[in-house]
């Protein structure tokens, strides 16, 4: 098993399922994000994020998606190390001189770097409040104490460079998801000369409904529910 993950086919399986297991984080992650956009006072979305924070979810689920980020985050620095060395000097020649390569697929590494600082970004205006320092208000509802998550967002997304931070971090997620999402099935098999085509244009659609969905919800706080 070891010697098959230390394989570069082997990498790039692990990169692909732990990318596809972010993205189904990402597709629950803005579920509930959109019910920030629900006219009641934030109830629903606080209630939603409480349910999130139940131990099952916060010791069981947190660690393995945590584990899955270090996991992509790691195999992506090594695959891409690794295919430096082997061009060499001629690394740029396959890719910025073939028209039908992707502007994303060559600079997934860059991309990857600009989500990443948006993630910790994220981390430490939300995660760190309400899971480590405990800083964020309560609020109940039918006797039910729990954290004001929804106070918290919308008290980051009130001031403007934080909104357009949050723009740029869901456009460079949308990019990277672009390349990401369709090549993470090609690599484990599932296209083919037909669903190569299909894979890129479900992954184009679903790249930008995720990415314009973040970023709307940040225009839209600052906009409209302050």
């Amino acid at each position: 098993m070891s010697t098959i993950f230390g394989s570069s086919i082997g990498r790039k399986l692990l990169m692909s399922l732990s990318g596809l297991f972010l993205v189904t984080f990402l597709i629950v992650h803005l579920s509930i994000n959109l019910l920030l956009l629900v006219p009641d006072g934030g109830e629903t979305f606080n209630i939603a994020a409480n349910f999130m924070a139940l131990p099952l979810i916060k010791y069981g689920l947190q660690p393995v998606l945590f584990g899955g980020f270090i996991i992509h985050i790691i195999y992506a620095s090594i695959l891409t190390l690794q295919n430096n060395k082997a061009r060499g000097n001629a690394k740029y020649a396959s890719g910025n001189n073939t028209k039908d390569v992707m502007w994303a697929s060559k600079n997934m590494y860059v991309l990857g770097i600009t989500v990443t600082a948006f993630l910790v970004v994220h981390i430490v205006d939300f995660f760190v409040p309400l899971q480590i320092t405990h800083g964020a208000a309560s609020v109940t509802y039918d006797g039910v104490e729990m954290h004001n998550t929804y106070a918290l967002v919308n008290a980051a997304l009130s001031e403007a460079w934080r909104v357009a931070l949050y723009v740029v971090g869901s456009l460079g997620l949308t990019i990277h998801l672009t390349h990401g999402f369709w090549s993470a099935f090609q690599t484990l098999g599932f296209s083919n000369n037909i669903w190569r085509k299909r894979w890129t244009v479900i992954g184009i659609a679903f790249a930008w409904i995720i990415g314009l969905g973040f970023a709307a919800i940040a225009i839209l706080q600052f906009a409209f529910y302050q």
